[in-house]
């Protein structure tokens, strides 16, 4: 416990070897002395805190039922060993799904194809589907439904005049035929599935120059309906943009798995403890965690003018605006851009249905469930999480094409709650309880300041994972890092991260994927590409196996070192190495 050295990797490869094999006669008394070893919790404890420089504050995970198999499963169950490389796609691949079973999974490529690969012990390809016959240019996302009958994909499609715009297609699983195509704009608005038929894809309706409304669609996955009389979609939420914000990256969380986690996150709520804890929650009126941490400044004269008419209707507002403009009271003078924020700001007052004013306290047994994306307030790049919930009579496309009938004053739907992340957000995934939501960030300077919201400010090279639970709305943990990013904002990427039952695992640019352990908060393993690592997927029923997609047109299949000797026979290794360790010790 004092400073003595570490046991090298490889000596650890041969204790976990023998001691997963002690039963063997042939191990004999050697193995006899290191499983006395392996009881030793006091040793193993010791090695543990030092091996993976973790705070003696953090608890051991509230699973492990003794530290060795603690340092065992870290070590010996991570999914970093290459078992195979799969080369079929002919350009960058950007995105891996695993269908809820684990027996398929898909891929999509700029090369303008998905396709579904059958995963056994040795992965072979299934079917492959191209997208070109349909304009578009490649294919970027999947996901299954949640009974795998039907895979949505979306891609980018070529419009009139060579417009970039997005469509999602669905797939069905049983003869591999194409079923339906809907319209998606912004193409990163991606699309996700709410239910085992229904879609949510999106819509973007200029209003200015930097102004504009994001309509959210739901999409009955079978567009041929027979009766005439049946909606195969309807309008979901209609939210206001500003400063050239849009929303994109939608998925969806289901409330009512909340209250029985795979594994919480929270230390003292681990020990049945009530939490304290102090991190930041940011609603739909805060801008960054500093605003909501200090008090708030006096505004300029000039800003306090057009605020000090709050509790004035719009129209109202709009006209003294107006009036001052005309008269030069309003000092110094605003530029093309603010105004035009400003008037939508006033337009879109009295015009908004307020959001739901309970969301921390849904029930568990409810069915409720949430939109999730991303969205901004002061520039193009997304730099916020918009949260909407979704009530149980808006998950079908029964009703109204336009849905509920509104009132002027509803015209636009509010967020129910927001989370400003103060960076460029890059990836976002949850965890398989749908209890935590990890996202992907490029943090900004700290004291920035956004003048123009077409100019975002620089963002960093180093990513920041942070991790927010949806059920108290709070951030837990300190972020994540390792993995680095070198675009610029205005070239950034999507780099899609996955979160399995102890892992969280991540893409980077800096031709890497990583993983980390959640409970502990540290990285575990790099898994190293040729180029970019576009896209990571962990199998759902088999933690022990990572999938990696890469610019390198290959996507890498890892496993764990225990997965890798349980396909393998078992013959005993030369001991030569750990006796000489051993001995190096003992002198």
């Amino acid at each position: 416990a004092g400073g003595g050295p570490l046991l090298p990797d490889s000596v650890l490869y041969e204790i976990f070897l023998y001691l997963d094999h002690a039963d063997v006669l042939s191990v004999g008394l050697v193995c006899q002395q290191w499983r006395a070893v392996a009881r030793d919790e006091f040793l193993w404890k010791e090695l543990f805190y030092r091996y993976y420089r973790i705070s003696r504050e953090v608890p051991r995970h509230p699973a492990a039922v003794s530290w060795y198999d603690e340092f065992q499963r870290l070590y010996d169950t991570i999914p970093c060993v290459e078992v195979q490389a799969l080369k079929e796609h002919s350009d960058q691949v950007l995105h891996l799904s695993f269908s809820h079973s684990g027996c398929l999974f898909a891929s999509c490529s700029k090369d303008c194809t998905v396709k579904i690969w059958s995963n056994e012990l040795d992965i072979s390809l299934q079917h492959s589907s191209n997208m070109r016959p349909y304009n578009w240019s490649y294919t970027q996302f999947s996901q299954f439904n949640s009974d795998d009958s039907l895979l949505l994909v979306s891609g980018v499609f070529v419009g009139p005049h060579n417009s970039s715009s997005g469509e999602i297609a669905v797939i069905s699983m049983e003869n591999f035929t194409l079923l339906s195509r809907v319209r998606n704009k912004p193409y990163d608005v991606f699309g996700c599935w709410l239910n085992e038929t229904n879609l949510i894809s999106g819509n973007l309706h200029r209003i200015g120059r930097i102004t504009s409304c994001s309509v959210l669609w739901l999409n009955n996955a079978f567009q041929g309906i027979e009766s005439e009389n049946v909606n195969v979609v309807k309008r979901l939420f209609k939210i206001q943009n500003l400063n050239a914000s849009t929303i994109r990256t939608v998925m969806v969380a289901d409330c009512s798995r909340y209250d029985s986690p795979d594994l919480l996150l929270d230390y003292e709520e681990q020990l049945a403890a009530s939490s304290t804890s102090t991190c930041p929650v940011f609603d739909l009126g805060s801008d960054s965690e500093e605003e909501e941490a200090k008090p708030k400044q006096a505004p300029e004269p000039a800003v306090q003018e057009l605020l000090d008419d709050v509790g004035v209707p719009a129209e109202d507002g709009l006209q003294q605006l107006f009036d001052d403009i005309m008269e030069g009271r309003v000092r110094p003078a605003m530029t093309d851009t603010e105004l035009e924020t400003k008037v939508a700001e006033l337009f879109v007052r009295n015009r908004t249905k307020p959001p739901e004013l309970n969301l921390l306290s849904t029930d568990s047994n409810s069915k409720t469930k949430y939109l999730i994306f991303t969205t901004g307030c002061l520039t193009y790049s997304p730099h916020q999480i918009g949260i909407k919930r979704i009530l149980p009579h808006q998950m079908t496309t029964a009703g109204p094409v336009l849905g509920e009938e509104r009132r002027s004053d509803e015209f636009f739907d509010s967020l129910d709650h927001v989370i400003d992340i103060h960076g460029h957000i890059i990836g976002m995934g949850l965890s398989p309880d749908h209890r935590y939501l990890y996202v992907n960030s490029r943090a900004w300077p700290r004291d920035c300041v956004i003048s123009d919201p077409m100019q975002p400010p620089p963002i960093a090279e180093e990513i920041d994972l942070h991790v927010f639970d949806l059920k108290t709305m709070k951030e837990v943990k300190r972020a994540l890092r390792a993995h680095r990013a070198y675009t610029p904002n205005e070239e950034c990427f999507f780099i899609f991260l996955d979160v399995s039952r102890d892992f969280v695992a991540s893409g980077a640019e800096d031709r890497h994927g990583y993983i980390w352990d959640r409970h502990y908060n540290i990285c575990l393993a790099k898994l190293q590409h040729d180029n970019v690592v576009n896209s990571v997927a962990f199998s759902p029923v088999e933690q022990e196996l990572l999938l990696t997609a890469s610019d390198d047109a290959t996507i890498k299949v890892w496993r764990s070192p225990r997965a890798v000797r349980s396909q393998q026979p078992w013959r005993p290794r030369p001991r030569k190495l750990l006796f000489s360790w051993l001995l190096n010790q003992n002198s």
